[in-house]
Protein backbone atom coordinates (compact mmCIF):
# COMPACT_ATOMS: atom_id res chain seq x y z
CA UNK A 1 0.00 0.00 0.00
CA UNK A 2 1.29 3.29 -0.87
CA UNK A 3 0.56 6.29 0.67
CA UNK A 4 2.05 9.49 -0.01
CA UNK A 5 2.02 12.36 2.23
CA UNK A 6 1.17 15.80 0.40
CA UNK A 7 3.78 18.19 2.40
CA UNK A 8 6.41 15.90 2.36
CA UNK A 9 6.11 14.81 -1.20
CA UNK A 10 5.33 18.55 -2.13
CA UNK A 11 8.69 19.36 -0.50
CA UNK A 12 10.24 16.76 -2.39
CA UNK A 13 9.18 17.89 -6.33
CA UNK A 14 9.53 21.50 -5.53
CA UNK A 15 13.05 20.41 -4.80
CA UNK A 16 13.55 18.47 -7.24
CA UNK A 17 12.43 21.22 -9.46
CA UNK A 18 14.59 23.40 -8.03
CA UNK A 19 18.30 21.59 -8.61
CA UNK A 20 17.26 20.79 -12.19
CA UNK A 21 16.93 24.24 -12.89
CA UNK A 22 20.12 25.15 -11.17
CA UNK A 23 21.36 22.40 -12.86
CA UNK A 24 21.00 23.42 -16.36
CA UNK A 25 22.46 27.04 -15.48
CA UNK A 26 25.55 25.74 -14.09
CA UNK A 27 26.13 23.48 -16.50
CA UNK A 28 26.34 25.86 -19.04
CA UNK A 29 29.66 27.20 -17.53
CA UNK A 30 31.26 23.73 -15.76
CA UNK A 31 29.72 21.29 -18.01
CA UNK A 32 32.43 18.86 -16.85
CA UNK A 33 31.91 18.86 -13.20
CA UNK A 34 27.73 18.44 -13.59
CA UNK A 35 27.79 15.85 -16.08
CA UNK A 36 24.62 14.02 -16.77
CA UNK A 37 24.73 11.61 -13.93
CA UNK A 38 25.00 14.15 -11.37
CA UNK A 39 21.55 14.51 -12.47
CA UNK A 40 20.58 11.31 -11.79
CA UNK A 41 22.22 10.41 -8.37
CA UNK A 42 20.27 13.78 -7.69
CA UNK A 43 16.92 12.26 -8.79
CA UNK A 44 17.56 8.72 -7.29
CA UNK A 45 18.29 9.93 -3.91
CA UNK A 46 14.83 12.21 -3.85
CA UNK A 47 13.26 8.97 -5.86
CA UNK A 48 14.57 6.73 -2.13
CA UNK A 49 13.25 9.40 0.17
CA UNK A 50 9.98 8.86 -1.67
CA UNK A 51 9.78 4.92 -1.75
CA UNK A 52 11.11 5.27 2.30
CA UNK A 53 7.93 7.72 3.29
CA UNK A 54 5.03 6.42 0.74
CA UNK A 55 5.87 2.77 -0.02
CA UNK A 56 5.21 -0.25 2.17
CA UNK A 57 8.07 0.68 3.69
CA UNK A 58 6.33 3.28 5.39
CA UNK A 59 2.78 1.76 5.81
CA UNK A 60 3.85 -1.42 7.15
CA UNK A 61 7.05 -0.31 9.34
CA UNK A 62 4.95 -0.79 12.87
CA UNK A 63 3.80 -4.60 11.50
CA UNK A 64 7.19 -5.52 10.17
CA UNK A 65 10.73 -4.87 12.18
CA UNK A 66 12.27 -5.83 9.07
CA UNK A 67 10.27 -3.29 6.98
CA UNK A 68 11.18 -1.02 9.42
CA UNK A 69 14.99 -1.19 9.34
CA UNK A 70 14.60 -1.14 5.45
CA UNK A 71 13.27 2.06 5.58
CA UNK A 72 15.83 3.35 8.38
CA UNK A 73 18.37 1.94 5.17
CA UNK A 74 17.36 3.69 2.70
CA UNK A 75 16.88 6.90 4.79
CA UNK A 76 20.40 6.75 6.20
CA UNK A 77 22.60 4.69 3.20
CA UNK A 78 20.69 5.19 0.06
CA UNK A 79 19.62 8.96 0.09
CA UNK A 80 21.90 10.97 1.16
CA UNK A 81 24.76 9.59 -0.55
CA UNK A 82 22.88 9.63 -3.55
CA UNK A 83 21.91 12.80 -3.46
CA UNK A 84 25.05 14.42 -2.25
CA UNK A 85 26.72 12.96 -5.24
CA UNK A 86 24.63 15.40 -6.94
CA UNK A 87 26.82 17.97 -5.78
CA UNK A 88 23.38 19.92 -4.59
CA UNK A 89 24.65 22.80 -3.01
CA UNK A 90 25.20 25.02 -6.07
CA UNK A 91 22.79 23.67 -8.29
CA UNK A 92 20.29 24.68 -5.73
CA UNK A 93 21.35 28.02 -5.14
CA UNK A 94 21.66 28.82 -8.91
CA UNK A 95 18.03 27.42 -8.99
CA UNK A 96 16.14 29.44 -6.33
CA UNK A 97 15.33 33.16 -7.40
CA UNK A 98 18.45 35.44 -7.52
CA UNK A 99 16.28 38.38 -5.73
CA UNK A 100 16.17 35.45 -2.97
CA UNK A 101 19.29 34.15 -2.64
CA UNK A 102 20.94 37.77 -2.67
CA UNK A 103 18.76 39.54 -0.28
CA UNK A 104 18.22 36.23 2.43
CA UNK A 105 20.54 33.56 1.43
CA UNK A 106 23.58 35.59 0.40
CA UNK A 107 23.66 37.28 3.71
CA UNK A 108 23.38 34.37 5.45
CA UNK A 109 26.22 32.51 3.84
CA UNK A 110 28.59 35.50 4.48
CA UNK A 111 28.39 35.33 8.35
CA UNK A 112 31.72 33.64 9.66
CA UNK A 113 29.85 31.96 12.61
CA UNK A 114 26.85 29.80 10.34
CA UNK A 115 29.92 28.67 7.78
CA UNK A 116 32.04 27.57 10.87
CA UNK A 117 29.23 25.86 12.13
CA UNK A 118 28.58 23.58 9.52
CA UNK A 119 32.02 22.73 8.98
CA UNK A 120 32.60 21.80 12.39
CA UNK A 121 29.46 19.61 11.63
CA UNK A 122 31.30 17.73 8.68
CA UNK A 123 34.11 17.55 10.79
CA UNK A 124 35.38 13.59 10.76
CA UNK A 125 34.78 13.33 14.61
CA UNK A 126 31.88 15.20 14.45
CA UNK A 127 29.62 13.76 11.85
CA UNK A 128 30.60 10.38 12.93
CA UNK A 129 29.54 10.90 16.59
CA UNK A 130 26.35 12.79 15.64
CA UNK A 131 25.31 10.15 13.23
CA UNK A 132 26.49 6.80 15.82
CA UNK A 133 24.72 9.09 18.54
CA UNK A 134 21.35 8.81 16.32
CA UNK A 135 21.30 5.65 15.51
CA UNK A 136 21.83 4.30 18.92
CA UNK A 137 19.57 6.26 20.40
CA UNK A 138 15.95 5.75 18.26
CA UNK A 139 17.18 1.98 18.59
CA UNK A 140 16.94 1.91 22.59
CA UNK A 141 13.52 0.20 23.24
CA UNK A 142 11.72 3.40 24.78
CA UNK A 143 12.72 5.79 22.01
CA UNK A 144 12.10 3.19 19.06
CA UNK A 145 8.26 2.33 20.88
CA UNK A 146 7.66 6.49 21.32
CA UNK A 147 8.06 6.23 17.22
CA UNK A 148 5.82 3.73 17.01
CA UNK A 149 2.93 5.41 18.88
CA UNK A 150 3.61 9.01 18.07
CA UNK A 151 3.58 10.27 14.26
CA UNK A 152 5.50 13.17 14.87
CA UNK A 153 8.18 11.32 17.53
CA UNK A 154 8.59 8.92 14.31
CA UNK A 155 8.83 11.43 11.78
CA UNK A 156 11.63 13.19 13.72
CA UNK A 157 13.74 10.35 14.04
CA UNK A 158 13.47 9.97 10.14
CA UNK A 159 14.54 13.57 10.23
CA UNK A 160 17.21 12.54 12.60
CA UNK A 161 18.57 9.89 10.51
CA UNK A 162 18.35 11.74 7.27
CA UNK A 163 20.47 14.60 8.21
CA UNK A 164 22.98 13.24 10.44
CA UNK A 165 23.50 10.68 7.68
CA UNK A 166 24.23 13.89 5.07
CA UNK A 167 26.52 15.10 7.54
CA UNK A 168 28.31 11.67 8.01
CA UNK A 169 28.67 11.05 4.13
CA UNK A 170 29.83 14.62 3.47
CA UNK A 171 33.62 14.06 3.80
CA UNK A 172 32.99 11.22 1.87
CA UNK A 173 31.75 12.07 -0.92
CA UNK A 174 33.11 15.76 -1.20
CA UNK A 175 30.00 17.19 -2.79
CA UNK A 176 31.29 20.21 -5.14
CA UNK A 177 32.73 22.54 -4.21
CA UNK A 178 33.81 21.25 -1.02
CA UNK A 179 37.55 19.81 -0.67
CA UNK A 180 38.38 17.22 2.53
CA UNK A 181 41.35 18.76 4.03
CA UNK A 182 43.05 15.98 5.90
CA UNK A 183 44.45 12.29 4.61
CA UNK A 184 41.91 10.90 3.25
CA UNK A 185 43.53 6.84 4.66
CA UNK A 186 41.63 8.97 7.86
CA UNK A 187 38.06 7.72 6.02
CA UNK A 188 39.24 4.18 6.53
CA UNK A 189 39.08 3.94 10.43
CA UNK A 190 35.90 6.58 10.18
CA UNK A 191 33.94 3.73 8.03
CA UNK A 192 35.43 0.62 9.61
CA UNK A 193 34.29 1.94 13.34
CA UNK A 194 30.66 3.31 11.52
CA UNK A 195 30.28 -0.44 10.53
CA UNK A 196 31.27 -1.63 13.96
CA UNK A 197 28.56 -0.03 15.70
CA UNK A 198 26.16 -1.31 13.43
CA UNK A 199 27.78 -4.64 13.77
CA UNK A 200 26.91 -4.66 17.42
CA UNK A 201 23.27 -3.04 17.07
CA UNK A 202 22.53 -5.85 14.66
CA UNK A 203 23.80 -8.76 16.26
CA UNK A 204 22.06 -7.01 19.95
CA UNK A 205 18.45 -7.99 17.33
CA UNK A 206 20.02 -11.62 16.23
CA UNK A 207 20.92 -13.53 19.34
CA UNK A 208 19.27 -11.74 22.39
CA UNK A 209 16.89 -14.79 22.23
CA UNK A 210 13.91 -12.17 23.55
CA UNK A 211 11.59 -9.17 21.84
CA UNK A 212 13.07 -6.19 21.68
CA UNK A 213 10.29 -4.00 20.59
CA UNK A 214 7.23 -5.67 22.52
CA UNK A 215 5.29 -3.81 19.61
CA UNK A 216 5.60 -5.79 17.12
CA UNK A 217 4.42 -8.86 18.98
CA UNK A 218 1.36 -8.10 18.51
CA UNK A 219 1.45 -8.78 14.90
CA UNK A 220 2.64 -12.44 14.96
CA UNK A 221 3.26 -14.86 11.80
CA UNK A 222 2.98 -11.63 9.03
CA UNK A 223 4.40 -13.41 6.04
CA UNK A 224 5.15 -16.69 7.76
CA UNK A 225 7.13 -14.33 10.50
CA UNK A 226 7.43 -14.90 14.15
CA UNK A 227 8.38 -11.44 15.99
CA UNK A 228 11.57 -13.32 17.11
CA UNK A 229 12.38 -14.38 13.29
CA UNK A 230 11.19 -10.97 12.14
CA UNK A 231 13.56 -9.35 14.22
CA UNK A 232 16.45 -11.77 13.65
CA UNK A 233 15.76 -10.79 9.66
CA UNK A 234 15.79 -7.13 10.85
CA UNK A 235 19.45 -7.74 12.09
CA UNK A 236 20.55 -9.68 9.36
CA UNK A 237 19.06 -7.18 7.19
CA UNK A 238 20.95 -4.39 9.20
CA UNK A 239 24.20 -6.25 9.36
CA UNK A 240 24.60 -7.18 5.91
CA UNK A 241 23.22 -4.15 3.85
CA UNK A 242 25.05 -1.78 5.54
CA UNK A 243 27.92 -3.51 6.15
CA UNK A 244 28.39 -3.43 1.96
CA UNK A 245 27.94 -0.09 1.60
CA UNK A 246 30.32 0.84 3.96
CA UNK A 247 32.70 -1.50 1.98
CA UNK A 248 32.05 -0.11 -0.84
CA UNK A 249 33.41 3.65 -0.59
CA UNK A 250 36.59 2.24 1.91
CA UNK A 251 37.03 0.19 -1.21
CA UNK A 252 37.23 2.86 -3.70
CA UNK A 253 39.53 4.95 -1.11
CA UNK A 254 41.40 2.68 -0.65
CA UNK A 255 42.20 2.02 -4.20
CA UNK A 256 42.44 5.72 -4.88
CA UNK A 257 44.82 6.14 -2.45
CA UNK A 258 47.24 3.03 -3.69
CA UNK A 259 46.69 4.12 -7.26
CA UNK A 260 50.17 5.62 -8.40
CA UNK A 261 50.48 9.36 -8.36
CA UNK A 262 51.42 9.61 -12.10
CA UNK A 263 48.38 7.74 -13.46
CA UNK A 264 46.14 9.95 -11.51
CA UNK A 265 47.93 12.81 -13.24
CA UNK A 266 47.47 11.29 -16.50
CA UNK A 267 43.77 9.94 -16.10
CA UNK A 268 43.35 14.21 -15.32
CA UNK A 269 44.55 15.03 -18.14
CA UNK A 270 43.44 12.35 -20.35
CA UNK A 271 39.51 13.24 -19.19
CA UNK A 272 40.51 17.38 -19.86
Amino acid sequence: MWDFPPLVCSALALTSLIYTVGFLRIRRSRPRIFLPWRWWCFMGGIAALVVALSSPLDTLDDRLLVIHMAQHFVLMSIAPPLILLGAPVVPMLRGLPRSFVRNVLGPLIRVKILRGFFHALVQLRVAWLLMVLSYISWHIPAAYEATLANENIHNCEHACFFFSNILFWWPIIEPWPSRFKHSRWLLLPYLFTAGVVNTGISAFLIFSGRLIYPSYGEHPGMFGLTPLGDQAAAGAFMWVANSIVFLIPAYAITLQLLTPRKTKVWKAHAVR
